[in-house]
C-alpha cells in the first residue's frame, strides 16, 4: 500500500474527524466506568507540517491552519485545539500535527485504555515512538479488522471503535469498512463505532448509506461537513462520519457546533454540514 496519512495530515477532514472523536470520548467519559478505544487504521500518530511527507502542510493550511486563524468559541473546538497544543508540547515539536491515536491517548483516563492498529511496518514503528509517553495507549502492527475480532468484546464491556481506512480503492475499502462496522456490533452490541468516509461524489455516498441504513441493528447517525459541492470533481469534497450507538445528546450538541466548525473552515461559500439519523432503535 502506498497510502500515507501524512499526505493529508491536518486537512479539513482531519479537523472534522478529530473534533468529533474527542467529543465522542468526552461523552463516553460522562460515566465513570472505563472503556476500550480501538482504532483500526492508525497511521504514525504525529506528522511534521513543515516536512516533505505533508507537502509542507499544504492541505493543513485549509484545515487546522484555517481553524486556528478563525474565531470559533465552541467548547468542542476549544478542547481539540487544547489537545493539539498539549501534543505539540509533549513532542517538543511546534510544527507537529497529532493524529487520532495521540489525541485519543491524551484524553484517556486511568480506567480507560486504547489499542491502535497499523499494518504498515514503518508507520507502526513511528506510531510506537509517538505513543511512548502515553501509557494508556498501545499500538499493534496488525490488520485492524482482524483486531476487532480479537479485542471485542473487551473486559470493560464498553468500547469506542474508530474505523478510518485509506480508501485507495473506494468501493472495496468502503465495503471492508462496512463489514468492520458490522463485525464490531456483532462482537459488542453496545459499541460506539465511528466509521469515517470521504465525500467525493454524492452519487456514490448517498446510495451506500441508503443500502446499509436498513441493515443497521442499532441507532446510527451521520455527521457530514463539505467545503465543495458534493458532486464536484475536485477530489475530496467533504468528510463524513457514520456513528453507530451515538452517546446520548451527541446529535443535539453536534448540531450546534458542527455548523460553527464548518464556518471556521470556509464551508459557508460552497459547502455545508448536516447531522441526521439514518437508523433508529428497533422496537
Amino acid at each position: 500500500m502506498k497510502y500515507r496519512h501524512s499526505f493529508h495530515a491536518g486537512n479539513f477532514a482531519d479537523v472534522h474527524k478529530h473534533v468529533t472523536l474527542l467529543a465522542l470520548i468526552a461523552s463516553l467519559q460522562r460515566k465513570d466506568k472505563g472503556f476500550l478505544y480501538l482504532e483500526t487504521h492508525a497511521g504514525r500518530g504525529l506528522y511534521d507540517l513543515h516536512g516533505a511527507d505533508t507537502h509542507q502542510g499544504a492541505e493543513a493550511r485549509l484545515g487546522i491552519g484555517a481553524l486556528q486563524a478563525a474565531r470559533c468559541d465552541r467548547p468542542q473546538v476549544a478542547a481539540y485545539l487544547d489537545a493539539l497544543a498539549r501534543a505539540r508540547g509533549n513532542a517538543n515539536a511546534a510544527s507537529a500535527y497529532a493524529g487520532s491515536p495521540v489525541l485519543a491517548a491524551l484524553a484517556l483516563r486511568a480506567q480507560d485504555r486504547g489499542v491502535c492498529c497499523e499494518i504498515q511496518a514503518a508507520e507502526c514503528r513511528a506510531l510506537e515512538r509517538a505513543l511512548r509517553c502515553y501509557p494508556r495507549m498501545r499500538c499493534e502492527c496488525v490488520d485492524g479488522y482482524q483486531a476487532i475480532g480479537a479485542l471485542l468484546p473487551p473486559p470493560e464491556r464498553r468500547a469506542l471503535v474508530l474505523i478510518d481506512p485509506p480508501y485507495e480503492e473506494q468501493a472495496d475499502d468502503l465495503q471492508r469498512a462496512t463489514d468492520g462496522l458490522g463485525k464490531s456490533l456483532a462482537r459488542l452490541a453496545n459499541a460506539v463505532v465511528a466509521l469515517w468516509y470521504p465525500i467525493k461524489d454524492d452519487r456514490d455516498t448517498g446510495p451506500w448509506l441508503e443500502r446499509i441504513a436498513p441493515r443497521l441493528p442499532v441507532p446510527a447517525l451521520v455527521a457530514e461537513l463539505w467545503l465543495h459541492p458534493r458532486d464536484a470533481r475536485v477530489g475530496l469534497n467533504g468528510s463524513g462520519l457514520l456513528i453507530a450507538n451515538p452517546p446520548y445528546q451527541l446529535d443535539v450538541e453536534m448540531a450546534q457546533w458542527l455548523p460553527a466548525l464548518g464556518a471556521a473552515l470556509g464551508a459557508t461559500r460552497q459547502g455545508g454540514s448536516t447531522v441526521r439519523w439514518i437508523a433508529h432503535e428497533q422496537h
